[in-house]
């Protein structure tokens, strides 16, 4: 087994690496002065299980043909599997049409992948689970949610209620809801624009009750600042707790996280957030989620047990 990196995350690769007790693969990665990627791969991997840890996360071009260039230098070097760990997989929200001319991204990302010789796609929280069907080599996508609920417990208050900020992230407040026996709360929002979104109604009562807001990924921070001024003024306590996978915190998060409401903000290390200033920001490792997953790989045991144990509600 080697496993590779790019530049996306190296600390997360390492972390993988160090759980599964190898040392990170040798891979040169550099630039020509336009720009241009330039791959090496410095120990051969011939017949080896190849895992290349690479989220495709800003700046998502440059992440994603580094990945792509590393699995075609495994594939040309006669790597025996190549597996790409994605843990944020750029181009999610491009998963369908919305108009007569635009691409469908992920549906493209999907297929380069392919076409590199990435044989296998293991990935964390996928924005829309219709990306898997993409594709046409097995994907396994991990959840989260147990990793982050573990870190969340201590902090959660009595009588708490679990927010997902749209109708797409249901199914993850209701996981969450599952461990504290929580009601879940449902915001109804208006996309303004590609950054801009807007709450229009709170569907559930939150009044006297603290708040967890779960999501797969926060970006600018928008959609969490706008999702606490609507439960506060649905009568929610000003005291909120923020549970997210992916942490990109793009310029403008910080401010818009700065609200006094929000008490601590919790995301996973999948994307690294190596000198982003956000307020009560704190880090959870998947480093270990992900590499039991790749020794279940290597010894052809079952992600379907490894997902089961993890969701069990604890007291």
């Amino acid at each position: 087994m080697v496993v590779l990196s790019g530049t996306a995350n190296r600390d997360l690769a390492a972390s993988i690496a160090r759980e599964l007790d190898v040392k990170l693969g040798g891979c040169e990665i550099q630039r020509f002065p336009d720009g241009e990627v330039s791959v090496e791969l410095t120990e051969p991997v011939r017949r080896k299980d190849v895992f290349i840890v690479q989220p495709t996360s800003p700046p998502v071009d440059e992440h994603l043909i580094e990945l792509l260039a590393i699995a075609d230098a495994t594939r040309r070097a006669a790597a025996g599997h190549i597996t790409a760990v994605i843990p944020y997989f750029g181009y999610g929200r491009q998963d369908k049409r919305r108009g007569h001319r635009v691409p469908i991204t992920a549906s493209m990302v999907a297929e380069l992948l392919e076409a590199v010789g990435v044989e296998h796609v293991l990935s964390v929280d996928l924005h829309a689970p219709q990306i898997e069907g993409f594709f046409r080599i097995p994907v396994d996508t991990l959840s989260a949610v147990p990793v982050l609920y573990e870190a969340v417990r201590p902090y959660l208050p009595d009588h708490a209620a679990v927010v997902s900020p749209d109708a797409g992230r249901v199914t993850m407040a209701a996981q969450y809801a599952a461990q504290i026996n929580a009601p879940v709360i449902v915001l109804h929002k208006r996309r303004e624009s590609a950054t801009e979104t807007g709450v229009t109604h709170v569907v559930g009562d939150v009044r006297g009750r603290s708040c967890l807001i779960v999501d797969d990924m926060i970006s600018t921070g928008g959609t969490i600042a706008e999702s606490v001024e609507a439960l506060i003024d649905a009568g929610a306590n000003p005291d909120v707790l923020v549970a997210a996978t992916h942490g990109l915190l793009l310029e403008g998060a910080q401010e818009k996280l700065s609200h006094k409401a929000i008490h601590r903000i919790f995301v996973t290390d999948t994307v690294s957030t190596a000198g982003k200033e956000v307020p009560n920001l704190e880090v959870v490792s998947i480093a270990p989620l992900i590499a039991a997953a790749v020794s279940r790989f290597l010894a052809d045991g079952s992600l379907t047990e490894l997902q089961a144990a993890l969701r069990k509600p604890r007291s």
